[in-house]
Formats: structure tokens, C-alpha cells, sequence
């Protein structure tokens, strides 16, 4: 019996040896057949075979596929969103006050202002490398902006003098800075109030060298006036020609130079039966006082305002006295556009935006003593503008026809 039972046992164990046998044979021809297969990046597949691989990438009639290319691309493609949070800077806002002291189109800034500083978060929805939309989803103020008060001018008369070295000006704000070098970043050395009398010794781009009032140093020209008691008022004369200083219309025209219009002309030009709700009429004044302040085309920017509005029509327009639809993105327009209280300070306010960011290469000098940031600067003609500044092609085009329109009424 016992002899028995172990030739039993020994059976049982030969069996045991013969299917582990099998079993590591078996797996090492799985292994070379998956090698041979996989290792090269080959896919076999039968015509109406498909495979659907992981991140729902679906293959058909497949040969040979790269499968790091497949997955790379798809998970470029499916990058989805991509959220970037930086600091920039809060725009400030322009408020303009009417004074009929003062002669038709004299600007005296009674407030500067200064820009603040903002945190904002942008969304970009990526797609094959190339950023396809991009929103702002949240921002935070860390600074807050103060606005620029401006008077303008609405006497019956318009002064005629030219000011020149060794005339006198008298300071329009409440805190007129005196810096050592005319510049926003130089040491300030004195603050003086409206009205102080200052000699003008030299006269750089925005800034007159003054001495007077116990100071000596820097001012900006916008925070001065000249005032002459022995200085006569010519009445205004309307004019319906061009001038000389009138800048001739071409797309490849460069928006960082005035048009030259008078007030008179920007009037005429914005006074059209396609403006049904008289917006851009009622407002035209602030595109001449956009060029004097910021030395921009503001035939240009009403342009802009009347393509992005509708000649004043548009949703935004009307709800938010926002002619330009600044700060809409293309995913949420409506919610994204910026609410102004008046159509003056949109104005305004892209005017400086266009000067700061798009049509001057930077650090180039600019309003108030700042220099140019140039973030979006590709030239400053209509074409540099549309890199940046719009998604769709075609709106250099577009605006460019409505400046032709109003280039044509004078």
C-alpha cells in the first residue's frame, strides 16, 4: 500500500511540473508575439475593426499608428482650459466738468489721474497650441484708480494765443506736482494749489520747465492754463472745408497723429441719419478733446465706436455706455463689458488704452508724462491694431470703411 501511494504522489507531482512547463512556454510566446506587435508602435486591424484607445481616441483600418504621437496631440487638443493670474494696471476713469468761463474747447485738468493696480484671473481655452478664446473670469483691486477731472470749455469765444517761453501759467488743480525732470517718476519737490503763477523757462513735449511759487523744477502743460487779462476772444468761426493740418485719409494711415478737425467738424461729421439715438452727435465733442489730450486719431477711435456699436445701438451700448464693447470677451460679451456712467468716459478711457497699449512702440512718451507700454504694439496703422486687438480679420477693413464715411462729409 504504501509503495502505492508513493507512485501516486510522484504522478501527481510530474504533472504538476509538465503544466507549469506549459504555462511558462505559453507565456513566453505571448510575450514575443507582444513585442513583435506593440514594441514598434503596430496596430494589426482587420477593415471593420475599430479599437477605441484611451482619451476616446477612436482608430479604424489602422496599419501603423504612432500611438506617443496620438496621445500627445489628443492631449494637447484636450488641454481645455488654461488660467493665468498677474497684476495689471486699473485704468482710471476721466470725468468731464462744462465751465462757460472759459473759451469753446480750452481743456484745463483740475484732477489728474492716477492709475490703480489690479489682480486678474484669465481663462484662454487652448486648442492645437493656439489660444482659440480667452476671458476674464475674476479680478481683485489692490490699488484703487482716481479719476482725471477735466473742464471744458463752453464761452462763445476760443483763444488764439500760442503759449511760448517766458510766458506765465497759472496751475488749474488743487495739487499741481513740481517734479525735478519731466517725468512721472521723478522726485517730486513741491505741490502747489490752483492757481499758483508760474514762469515757463523751457517747454518738453508735456511738460513746461517752470520757476515761481517757491518751486523750480517740472510741471505737466495740462495742469496749467494761460491766462492773459489783456488777451481778446475772437469769436468762433464754423468752418466747412478741411485745413491744411487736416491728416488725408489711407488705410496705411498712422493713428498716433491728431486728424486736425476743429470741434466745428467733428460735429458735422458725427451729425448723420444713421445715428437714430443722436449718441454719437451728443458726444462728438470727445473725440475732438481725445485728440488734443492724447494726440490720437479721433476720427479713428469714433470710427471704432461706430463699427463696435452700431452707430450707438448695440445692447452694451445703450445699457452700459460702452460704445466699444471694452472688456467683452467673446464667450460672455454682455456680462464681460465694462459699465461706464457716461459715453464721455468710454471714450476716454479707450482712447488711453489704444495710446498705452497698441499704437505707440513702448516707452514711447505719451499723456500726463507716462511713457507707452507698447504690450500690443505691431505698428500703428489699422492693420498693427487688428493683430491684437480684434479677433476677426476683417475689422481693420470695417473700420477703416466708416473712417472713409466720415472722411467724406467734410
Amino acid at each position: 500500500m504504501k509503495s502505492k501511494d508513493k507512485v501516486r504522489k510522484q504522478g501527481i507531482t510530474i504533472k504538476k511540473i509538465m503544466i507549469f512547463l506549459v504555462i511558462a512556454i505559453l507565456s513566453v510566446y505571448v510575450l514575443t508575439i507582444y513585442k513583435h506587435f506593440f514594441s514598434n508602435g503596430e496596430v494589426l486591424a482587420k477593415e471593420s475593426d475599430e479599437k477605441v484607445l484611451e482619451n476616446n481616441v477612436t482608430i479604424s483600418n489602422a496599419t501603423k499608428i504612432d500611438l506617443d504621437e496620438v496621445i500627445n496631440t489628443n492631449t494637447f487638443k484636450n488641454l481645455g482650459e488654461e488660467y493665468k493670474t498677474e497684476e495689471i494696471d486699473l485704468e482710471y476713469i476721466t470725468k468731464y466738468n462744462e465751465n462757460p468761463e472759459i473759451p469753446k474747447g480750452v481743456i484745463q485738468v483740475i484732477q489728474e489721474g492716477r492709475e490703480g493696480k489690479q489682480e486678474v484671473t484669465t481663462k484662454r481655452i487652448i486648442e492645437n497650441g493656439q489660444v482659440v478664446s480667452e476671458e476674464q473670469v475674476s479680478s481683485k483691486v489692490i490699488k484703487a484708480a482716481v479719476n482725471k477731472i477735466v473742464e471744458i470749455g463752453t464761452g462763445n469765444g476760443r483763444s488764439t494765443y500760442k503759449v511760448k517761453i517766458g510766458d506765465s501759467v497759472y496751475t488749474t488743480s488743487d495739487r499741481a506736482e513740481i517734479r525735478v525732470e519731466p517725468s512721472e517718476d521723478a522726485e517730486k519737490v513741491a505741490t502747489l494749489g490752483k492757481g499758483s503763477e508760474l514762469k515757463i523757462l523751457e517747454i518738453n513735449r508735456n511738460w513746461y520747465k517752470i520757476v515761481g511759487a517757491g518751486a523750480r523744477g517740472f510741471v505737466k502743460i495740462e495742469n496749467t492754463t494761460y491766462i492773459n487779462p489783456n488777451e481778446s476772444y475772437e469769436e468762433e468761426q464754423a468752418s466747412s472745408s478741411s485745413g491744411n493740418n487736416i491728416a488725408k485719409p489711407s488705410f496705411g494711415m498712422a493713428l498716433n497723429k491728431p486728424s486736425g478737425l476743429s470741434l466745428e467738424q467733428f460735429k458735422k461729421v458725427l451729425t448723420d441719419a444713421k445715428d437714430k439715438n443722436k449718441v454719437m452727435q451728443n458726444n462728438a465733442e470727445y473725440f475732438y478733446y481725445i485728440e488734443k489730450q492724447y494726440n490720437i486719431n479721433g476720427i479713428f477711435v469714433a470710427a471704432v465706436a461706430i463699427h463696435e456699436s452700431g452707430w450707438g445701438t448695440s445692447r452694451i451700448s445703450k445699457d452700459k455706455h460702452n460704445l466699444f464693447g471694452y472688456g467683452a470677451y467673446d464667450d460672455n460679451p454682455y456680462n464681460g463689458a465694462y459699465q461706464f456712467s457716461e459715453y464721455s468716459e468710454s471714450i476716454d478711457l479707450i482712447a488711453r488704452v489704444f495710446v498705452k497699449y497698441y499704437i505707440n512702440p513702448k516707452g514711447t512718451a505719451i499723456y500726463g508724462g507716462e511713457k507707452a507700454s507698447g504690450k500690443y504694439y505691431n505698428g500703428s496703422t489699422l492693420t498693427g491694431v487688428n493683430t491684437r486687438y480684434a479677433t476677426d480679420k476683417n475689422w481693420a477693413n470695417a473700420v477703416y470703411k466708416q473712417m472713409e464715411y466720415l472722411y467724406n462729409k467734410l
